[in-house]
C-alpha cells in the first residue's frame, strides 16, 4: 500500500500509528515533496467511487485562501486535476492507496473495515 501523507497533519500522524499498532505494510510518500500527478489523481479518484471534491483538502490555508469553495462548481474536472498537482496542500489525506481501493481522510472505522 502506498501512504501519501504530510508528517506534521496530526490525522496523518493518528493514521500511521492506526497502520503501525496494525502491523500493516506500507509505503510513505510525504506529500509535500512528491505532489500526487494528474494521472496518478485520474486513476486514484476513478478507484476510490468518491466525488473529485473529497479529494480536495477544504480545510487547509491554501484552499481558503484560492477561495476554492466558490470556484471549485465552475472548473471542469481536467481543471481541477491540474490544480490538485501544483500542490500537496490541496490534497486531502492521508490518502492510503491498495490494489483496489483509495482511502481519503482517516476515519478509523473506514479503515478497519477495509483492511482487517
Amino acid at each position: 500500500m502506498l501512504y501519501i501523507c504530510y508528517p506534521k497533519c496530526s490525522t496523518c500522524q493518528k493514521a500511521k500509528k492506526w497502520l503501525d499498532a496494525n502491523g500493516l505494510p506500507y509505503t510513505e510518500r510525504p506529500i509535500r515533496e512528491e505532489n500526487p500527478t494528474v494521472e496518478e489523481l485520474k486513476a486514484w479518484h476513478a478507484l476510490s467511487g468518491l466525488p473529485l471534491k473529497k479529494f480536495f483538502n477544504t480545510s487547509g490555508v491554501l484552499y481558503k485562501e484560492m477561495k476554492l469553495k466558490d470556484k471549485l462548481s465552475t472548473m471542469s474536472e481536467e481543471e481541477q486535476y491540474e490544480l490538485l498537482a501544483t500542490d500537496g496542500m490541496l490534497v486531502k489525506r492521508p490518502l492510503l492507496i491498495g490494489e483496489d481501493f483509495v482511502l481519503v481522510g482517516f476515519k478509523e472505522a473506514e479503515w478497519a473495515e477495509k483492511l482487517k
